[in-house]
């Protein structure tokens, strides 16, 4: 036998109050002689045993009435046989962790797996006896507990189940174990049960870690842990993707995106039609012929950009069983005209270069909305930044101080800067003034001119293993010949700083060629190569034009282009210390949630810790300003819905002490099976309250008995006189 709250049993002391006002109560007695004093003697020491024995009997009574009431406030509990001659209940404290995550919403509207995982839980629920505590755990994105260690009230419960829904995030598993078992070490009960209600996707389940199943067994030595999976059919499609893959983002241009679409299910699709939507509006649509089962395929969707200013871009399918991944969002930020300034430091080849790499498009002319110059170093402190987007240093030998602290405030503001070396650059003044301190503009510090050439004096080429950027979208679509042309004889040696991130690589050494870094709300690219041609033949192949291009677009956009995924965190950053001390976010669903303002290092941001919805948000610097749009999307791997078989999870669990309970009659059976926890507090309060009024109705007896007698005996004693 065990006692869940065991401290109370101190309170079993007090047994000896009784005992102790007894004793002083008979050996304190004051003695007073009066005169009818001897009439009363005799009888008192004929009933004198009597009353001894009526005042022990009282108090046994009382002290057993006590010392009941104390062991029914600790809890007594006990498992299996122990103590089995008390009677008790089979009580339990339940915990639930119910998968949210948006696999669950797969399926016919009526029959979603969320809504069968919901009819288990009405069987679990049917099984706890009102009191009992119970815990309540959504599982998915960030963990939600709904009920902890609530008093199991059945209408109190209804109402709390009534209001689950299914998360649009996704669900690691990772560190529900040890969630499950805090929630089990919080919970007072004889008996401890733990139950997790899911869909088993096959991708969570699949070869997981040695460490995920020690906690697992971990869990089932805290509580009996149920498994109860709810499967599905593994049929699913899914927008994976929506990316600018071309074009200039600025009013009256047409851009290129690139949406993908994974058929996640066992078997292939036909006839998938993807519809481009800007802001609700289809304006392009495109059909795949067919999507192999597990492949994925992408089309391309044109945009016409007849507005400027922030712009909604939606590509979406229909037709499946699972709505919630078959949309995918972005945001362009439209301008009406763009412009890039190339401050050439070389003897005009660099500048030559990159001018025409960033003209080299179809139609692309210069024109009033789209205007590439190339302006000699000497020129640059005389031109107006505030009418620039992106500019571009190609072998600058220094910067000023001033000019230092008025590119710090460019970036900042959400333009773009690209840097190229060359032999003409100081690195000493680069380093000082762009390269440290809080005006750290430079993805690295730079260093000594390294060779990268091998001994027959052949450059190295770019590594073809890119990572996931948008400026190497088009490099991939090159062909493999024309992408080992570009050759690398030499580069500068560089420390990159902990902001910064690799883009482009020398294939075999992995030296960066190309890295990126945010600074306010624009970015910095910085080569680690030439634009012209002493250093490498890059300025001469199809890759410096795509590069190029593909740069400027990225860098004319806002950190609201880049979507993020339910579960992220979104940021609204300043250039200056704002008016307002908060900022606002709206979510798709309405809700204004206020965040304040902080600073850090003369850089000021909002920062909304996490997105719990799919769709677009408006972020606002105060209530009264205009909103600028952010795209939250699903998490595409949670598309993958297709579940364990059962045969394959029973072998998967089988030796780390869990129970797998796939139907009602089964989950039903199982409880009533395993549940041996009993409690007898009742039975010990019933007790002691029986043993309270039988003391009452005794000591009133007695009372009267006594009474009775002494009434008696005081009118015949005058009689005998």
């Amino acid at each position: 036998m065990s006692f869940l709250n065991p401290w109370l049993l101190i309170a079993g002391l007090g047994i000896g109050l009784p005992i102790l006002a007894h004793l002083l109560n008979r050996f304190q007695v004051q003695h007073t002689e009066w005169a009818a004093m001897q009439f009363l003697n005799r009888s008192v020491r004929v009933r004198s045993r009597q009353i001894k024995l009526r005042d022990l009997l009282l108090l046994i009574l009382r002290c057993l009435a006590l010392l009941l009431l104390v062991i029914a406030l600790a809890r007594p509990a006990w498992s299996g046989k122990t103590a089995s001659w008390i009677p008790g209940e089979k009580r339990a404290g339940v915990i639930i962790a119910l998968d949210g995550s948006f696999s669950m919403q797969h399926g016919e509207e009526s029959s979603t797996r969320f809504r069968r995982a919901l009819e288990q839980v009405g069987v679990i629920s049917g099984k706890i006896h009102p009191g009992d505590p119970v815990t309540l755990i959504l599982l998915g994105g960030k963990d939600r507990v709904l009920a902890h260690n609530m008093a199991f009230d059945p209408e109190r419960w209804d109402a709390v189940v009534q209001q689950l829904k299914v998360t649009p995030a996704a669900l690691e598993w990772d560190n529900v174990p040890k969630r499950l078992k805090q929630l089990a070490g919080e919970m007072d009960a004889p008996g401890k049960e733990i139950y997790i209600v899911t869909d088993v996707q096959a991708r969570d389940w699949k070869n997981r870690s040695p460490k995920f199943r020690e906690a697992l067994a971990d869990l089932a030595g805290s509580a009996r842990v149920f498994m109860v999976p709810v499967q599905g059919a593994p049929a699913n499609l899914a927008v994976t993707d929506l990316e600018l893959v071309s074009g200039v983002l600025r009013k009256g241009t047409t851009a290129r995106y690139q949406a993908t679409v994974r058929n996640c299910g066992p078997d292939p699709v036909s006839n998938v039609e993807v519809r481009c939507k800007v802001e609700g509006v289809q304006i392009d649509s495109k059909m795949i012929p067919l999507i192999a089962a597990g492949a994925s395929e992408t089309v391309s969707l044109f945009v016409p950009f007849l507005n400027s200013g922030p712009t909604p871009i939606t590509a979406e399918i229909s037709g499946d069983l699972l709505a919630v991944d078959n949309v995918r969002r972005a945001v362009a930020i439209v301008k009406d005209r763009v412009s890039v300034i190339c401050v050439d430091g070389s003897e005009g080849d660099a500048g030559r270069l990159i001018v025409a790499a960033l003209m080299a498009r179809g139609g692309g002319a210069a024109g009033e909305d789209y205007v590439v110059r190339s302006v000699p170093w000497l020129a640059f402190p005389a031109e107006k930044l505030d009418e620039v987007d992106v500019v571009v240093f190609a072998d600058v030998p220094e910067i000023t101080e001033e000019q230092a602290v008025q590119l710090s405030r460019f970036v900042r503001k959400g333009n773009g800067l690209v840097w190229f070396p060359g032999d003409n650059v100081k690195a000493g003044a680069w380093n000082e003034r762009a390269a440290s301190g809080e005006r750290a503009i430079l993805p690295a510090r730079i260093g000594p001119v390294v060779g990268t050439s091998d001994a027959l004096g052949a450059g190295k080429p770019l590594d073809p293993e890119m990572p996931d950027h948008n400026v190497c979208l088009p490099l991939r679509s090159l062909p493999e010949d024309l992408f080992n042309e570009t050759r690398f004889l030499r580069q500068i040696g560089v420390e990159p700083s902990a902001a910064s991130f690799p883009v482009l690589q020398l294939a075999g050494s992995g030296a960066p060629i190309l890295l990126e870094q945010s600074f306010g709300r624009g970015h910095v690219f910085m080569f680690t190569t030439t634009a012209e041609t002493a250093w490498n033949n890059m300025g001469l192949t199809p890759v410096f034009p795509l590069v190029m291009q593909q740069i400027v677009t990225y860098l004319v956009g806002r950190e609201f282009e880049r979507p993020r995924t339910v579960g992220d965190s979104l940021t609204l950053t300043y250039v200056e210390q704002p008016d307002a001390s908060d900022a606002v976010f709206d979510t798709p669903s309405g809700e204004s949630i206020t965040v304040p303002v902080t600073g850090h290092r003369g850089q000021y941001v909002a920062l909304l810790e996490t997105a719990p919805e799919a769709g677009y948000y408006q972020a606002r610097v105060s209530v009264q300003a205009p909103g600028l749009p952010i795209a939250v999307n699903v998490d595409s791997r949670e598309s993958d819905v297709a579940c364990l078989p059962e045969s394959e999870f029973r072998a998967d669990l089988e030796g780390l002490g869990l129970i797998v309970a796939t139907n009602d009659n089964e989950l039903a059976a199982a409880i009533d099976l395993t549940r041996t926890g009993r409690s007898a507090w009742r039975f010990f309060m019933i007790a002691a309250l029986a043993f309270l009024v039988l003391e009452s109705l005794l000591a009133d007896r007695l009372l009267k008995r006594g009474q009775s007698k002494q009434e008696n005996s005081s009118n015949s004693e005058p009689q005998n006189a």
